[in-house]
């Protein structure tokens, strides 16, 4: 691997221009053939999941599956409201999107009358022909300035937070973007120097979406692809970018002059530039890991972070040894026209680093001690862990649609959730269907936790039934899941359960429920692989078991501690006015599973690049211990730069609405800050001084060895 890097450096630092315009041509054609070829998302058959998913598909097999509705809400009394509702009505019937429009429904207590519209076709597409309808109503509350006239449902909420998702992901640039080139300017010196992450990060951003849009046809994209693309773009493509200029610039600096230009790129390259490839391997195969958790969203996720990795991969392999041999060139012309040297590097890490190793250094079992105990203090937490979907109900009321959605509730609290219970049977069996659903229905009906009211539907050959529930609590009360437990634990096998009839329950409570029962049972298998793999990977990367295992442990620990931290935070309620939220006493049932996945691989930039350090000196007869300190201390600068450039990434999405992406911003940032400061300046370095030797085993790091074309490229003085 060490030689591949070199070569693709040497060419590319040899061929700067080239070396540029190939990668722009590169970014340029991602983008273009992505856009030709246009993204395919995820339909509503590829988030079926447990027996919600199982009876959607019995339903969609009769032809009765859930379609997109929205609800006009005239809130008003008297022959006003009335001539609203009849109005909108009209309206609606005569769109081509709306398959059919309800009689005027007024509210219990006379204040309110609605108006119901199904759309044509999937559920998940209403909200992309939500446009029309908006217009009538927005035509009917001109033309009945008298009464208030509102609309919402699935299609106006999905829509809204697609809205406020892209309104936040751009304020994130925002906030991210000056921080992180304040961050490079101070460690580099050199507005030049400091653009060079920024920019190639933002190019494989743009890479990597139009890649994802080809991938998007194979592992369909739940929405979250650009989310993902752009918070692990940002903290990969910066960080890759930063170990390489980092130990460019150490070279260059080093040699005082005695090396060229394109000599300190390929040490660079033989270096760090292996660090990064096995960074990047990491993180794209523990992603890869989230395939397991058989989830569309997951996928999607995994998809992301996959080709955004490689991608920052590629660009730190051939365009940054161009550009670093341009800048270097010029600085060398600058260098010489004053008659000076470069600075020598600064060895040993800055103050805090010295302070925080020194303890470290003198009294390692002390040290790793106090570390792991406060870890685990931060971690104990995680045993409140509560999990749970986080649904239409947690979406914020910033969103329009939203507002009209609780005004909505109020005056039809029978609208909150539906329990959608199909049967399948022989056609020769829908009367005995029939008669059992009925029978349900009148068991339902006098159910305190129930609405009282049902609808039943069959499709054409008689095959499939449906009725449906309706329910006058949010799906995220006890009372919603107590009355899910009741229909699929009494009502279901009394009345359908009969040999010959399958019967299953869907709906917004049951979805509610199996989905995060469907990841708690995926969690095993994929921590298992997760573990295996980050195992494997630092074993091969080093040639030591211990270091593999030590791997495993520490990364299992700041996941821990960051979870801790996560429920603390968010499932409580004093931190809602510090991170502007509203608790709902949960964390979303995605979050620990993507902090897990994405951390391990994260994780490893560190961890690779301070241990190559370490490796590096003891490989060249350093003592271990030494090798330990000088490692660390060396390292520290560039391992807090990045971190800080991670953090602020990651922190930045703490300022969006969406819940679970607000969640899973707060957790990566706690865990990148707890890995940096405690693991890797603390916890890392105080268990290898005591395993000391030991700690490479079975393999020999203290052996002399070649390193790839370092030496070589040293000897090429300029």
């Amino acid at each position: 691997m060490t030689n591949l890097t070199v070569r693709m450096a040497r060419w590319s630092a040899g061929h700067p221009w080239r070396g540029i315009a190939a990668w722009f041509l590169f970014v340029a054609l991602c983008l273009g053939i992505g856009i030709a070829a246009g993204g395919h998302a995820a339909t509503t058959e590829d988030y079926r999941i447990g027996e919600a998913g199982r009876a959607e598909a019995m339903a969609a097999e009769g032809g009765l599956s859930q379609q997109p509705v929205e609800h006009v809400l005239i809130t008003g009394t008297g022959a006003a409201a009335g001539a609203a509702a009849r109005d909108a009505a009209a309206r609606m019937e005569r769109l081509p999107e709306v398959a059919s429009v309800s009689a005027p429904v007024r509210s219990r207590d006379g204040s309110a009358l609605r108006v119901d519209v199904t759309m044509k076709g999937p559920e998940l597409q209403g909200k992309d022909h939500i446009e029309p309808l908006h217009a009538q109503t927005a035509a009917v509350r001109a033309a009945h300035p008298g009464v208030r006239v509102e609309e919402t449902g699935g299609p106006s909420i999905s829509k809204g937070v697609g809205e406020l998702r892209d309104d936040d992901l751009a304020r994130t640039e925002v906030i991210a973007l000056p921080i992180t080139l304040v961050t490079l300017l101070v460690v580099f010196g050199s507005f030049a120097v400091a653009v060079v992450p920024v920019v190639l990060a933002l190019t494989s951003i743009a890479a990597a979406i139009g890649l994802s849009m080809l991938a998007s046809h194979v592992f369909p994209d739940a929405g979250v692809g650009a989310s993902v693309i752009l918070l692990i773009g940002m903290a990969v493509g910066v960080d890759y970018t930063l170990f390489y200029l980092k130990r460019e610039r150490e070279e260059r600096a080093g040699s005082a002059g005695r090396l060229s230009a394109r000599a300190t790129v390929e040490i660079a390259a033989a270096t760090s530039g292996r660090a990064v490839v096995v960074s990047g391997l990491a993180v794209a195969v523990s992603s890869a890991t989230l395939y397991l958790a058989d989830d569309v969203i997951f996928s999607s996720i995994a998809t992301a972070a996959i080709v955004v990795t490689l991608v920052a991969v590629v660009s730190s392999l051939t365009v940054l040894p161009a550009v670093l041999a341009k800048l270097g060139g010029w600085a060398e012309r600058r260098a010489a026209r004053r008659g000076k040297a470069p600075k020598a590097p600064r060895t040993g890490g800055g103050r805090i680093t010295r302070a925080m190793l020194r303890p470290t250094g003198r009294h390692p079992v002390a040290t790793l001690a106090v570390s792991v105990l406060a870890m685990l203090a931060l971690a104990a937490p995680l045993l409140n862990l509560d999990l749970t979907d986080m649904g239409r109900d947690s979406h914020p009321r910033q969103i329009p649609a939203m507002q009209v959605y609780d005004r909505l509730n109020a005056a039809f609290p029978e609208l909150k959730a539906t329990h959608r219970i199909v049967v399948k049977a022989d056609a020769g069996r829908a009367p005995e269907v029939t008669a059992a659903l009925r029978d349900l229905a009148g068991r339902a009906k006098t159910d305190p936790l129930l609405a009282g009211t049902s609808e039943m539907h069959a499709s054409p050959d008689g095959r499939i039934h449906v009725l449906e529930l309706a329910v006058p609590h949010h799906v995220s009360t006890e009372e919603a899941q107590r009355s899910l437990d009741r229909v699929r634990g009494g009502y279901v096998p009394a009345t359908v359960g009969k040999p010959g009839m399958e019967a299953a329950v869907t709906g917004d409570v049951a979805r509610y429920a199996d989905y995060p029962e469907h990841q708690k049972s995926k969690l095993p298998f994929v921590i298992g692989a997760l573990l295996l793999v980050t195992f494997a990977m630092t074993v091969w990367a080093f040639r030591s078991v211990v270091l593999g295992l030590v791997g495993v442990l520490l990364n299992l620990l700041s996941a821990g501690a960051s979870l801790g931290v996560l429920v603390v935070v968010f499932q409580g309620t004093w931190a809602e006015g510090l991170l502007g939220f509203t608790s709902t006493g949960s964390v979303g049932s995605r979050v620990p599973l993507f902090l897990f996945v994405i951390l391990f691989g994260l994780s490893m930039d560190y961890q690779v690049f301070v241990i190559s350090r370490i490796r590096e000196g003891a490989r060249h007869g350093v003592p271990t211990r030494q090798a330990v300190l000088d490692g660390v201390g060396g390292s520290a600068s560039v391992v807090t730069s990045a971190a800080f450039v991670m953090v602020t990434v990651f922190a930045s999405f703490v300022f969006v609405h969406i819940m679970e992406l607000k969640q899973m911003g707060f957790a990566l940032a706690v865990a990148v800050l707890l890995d940096a400061a405690v693991i890797r300046i603390m916890i890392l370095p105080a268990l290898m001084l005591l395993l000391g030797d030991r700690c490479w085993w079975p393999s020999r790091a203290a052996r002399p060895a070649v390193v790839g074309a370092a030496e070589p490229a040293r000897q090429n003085v300029g």
